[in-house]
């Protein structure tokens, strides 16, 4: 059965709602959304007032409008931020309610401006989002990232296309790896989430004291956090409100130890970072902490990434994603974390998810430092994984089992 683009629309509004963010009757959802997205944003609203919300509000970006203050403000003006876009984030995970965002933006938008503009602006920003950061990071909050084509971006995926035509292509890759294109996408969705929880609870069950990658050019030790708990599909808010923080997802993942990754790493694919395509990223680390870091591109921009803060010199997650996964699979690079994460294993520089320490949420910041699990304003995921990969689950006696070969699962 061939669907019209109307109705994969909808079905993609409706998958962020109900699977995505998993809107509760009576809730109150934020919706984040570029304005080059209104249409999906608009149907996002419908389908939750559907669902029950009680107030559905959006908050509008534009990536003409953040690429005209990088470009033309003066210099010191980068500290100052606009409050009440946080504010209404915080005011929302406060009232009980839920966020859902379209992050949808032009990876090469600010590659040409000064990169310490945009380094001090993050700073500040992530300063200050920190209440709501903290939330996000435990889970106290059911919330959700999908994306929607924009200018420049599809035309960056599909360069040999006309405009026109590379945001129809971005759209048809989009609803595959998505399953948005199939007539019962949530059932779909359904058993794809039951396959995760097991594979994450087997993981949790072998409770490795690190993970060894090798292959391209990795040759990598991460140590795990005391007592982990591997993440990946659905979770569930201290209120039993299920949601799934990003669509799509194929990855399963965990704390590293924040003190025991030793070795050498390799991207296999480039990073979009703010703005900013990093590409050929090699970083070594000892003890945890990165000792050298160089990048073929954007080299500034990950360097002033990872000096951000203390923590962000220390790893945050590591993830696992076999080479098969669909988007990997469809051959396509979407220069969009949140798609080329999910076709790739990756690793996380910054902080950790406290619900990846066992009773990591409720214990004070000293004991979740304690277990090995990291803290820092940031939390940026790079892809490391290949059909190279092979990745040893190492023991607390040092006895190694195989967990992945050639980039897929052997567990």
């Amino acid at each position: 059965m061939t669907l019209t683009f109307e109705e994969k629309l909808r079905n993609y509004a409706r998958l962020a709602v109900q699977v995505g963010v998993g809107v509760k009757p009576g809730q109150r959802l934020l919706v984040q959304a570029p304005v080059e997205t209104a249409a999906l944003a608009r149907l996002v609203v419908r389908e939750a007032y559907a669902a029950g919300a009680s107030f559905v509000d959006v908050r509008w970006d534009d990536d003409d409008v953040q690429l005209a203050r990088f470009e033309l403000a003066p210099d010191g003006s980068f500290d100052q931020i606009s409050r009440w876009r946080v504010d209404a984030e915080i005011e929302t995970a406060g009232a009980g309610g839920a966020v859902l965002a379209i992050r949808a933006t032009n990876p090469n938008l600010l590659g040409s401006v000064d990169a310490e503009r945009v380094a001090t602006h993050q700073r500040t920003l992530a300063a200050y989002r920190r209440p709501y950061t903290a939330q996000v990071m435990t889970n106290r909050l059911n919330w959700n990232l999908i994306s929607a084509p924009v200018s420049g971006w599809a035309e960056l995926m599909f360069p040999d296309a006309s405009a026109e035509q590379a945001v129809e292509q971005q759209w048809d890759a989009i609803f595959a790896a998505t399953r948005a294109d199939q007539p019962d996408p949530v059932a779909l969705w359904e058993t794809h989430l039951g396959d995760l929880k097991r594979r994450r609870d087997l993981l949790t069950g072998k409770q490795y004291a690190a993970l060894h990658f090798q292959g391209g050019g990795t040759d990598l030790t991460v140590g795990l956090a005391d007592d982990h708990v591997w993440g990946g599909g659905a979770a569930d808010t201290p209120a039993g409100i299920t949601f799934t923080a990003n669509i799509p997802t194929e990855e399963v993942w965990t704390a590293p130890h924040r003190e025991r990754v030793d070795g050498t790493v390799v991207s296999t694919k480039p990073l979009s970072y703010n703005g900013t395509l990093i590409d050929g990223i090699r970083i070594e680390f000892k003890d945890g902490r990165i000792t050298k870091a160089s990048a073929g591109k954007g080299e500034s921009a990950l360097l002033k990434m990872i000096d951000t803060d203390e923590g962000s010199h220390r790893l945050g997650e590591v993830a696992l994603v076999p080479h098969s996964s669909p988007i990997s699979r469809s051959g396509l690079f979407f220069f969009n974390t949140l798609y080329d994460e999910n076709a790739a294993s990756h690793i996380a520089i910054g902080s950790a998810y406290r619900f990846n320490v066992r009773g990591g949420v409720d214990m004070p910041l000293e004991d979740f430092l304690a277990a090995g699990g990291n803290d820092s304003l940031t939390h940026v995921d790079w892809m490391i994984g290949s059909g190279e990969m092979d990745v040893d689950g190492v023991a607390k006696d040092g006895t190694r089992e195989a967990v992945m070969r050639a980039g897929e699962f052997v567990i």
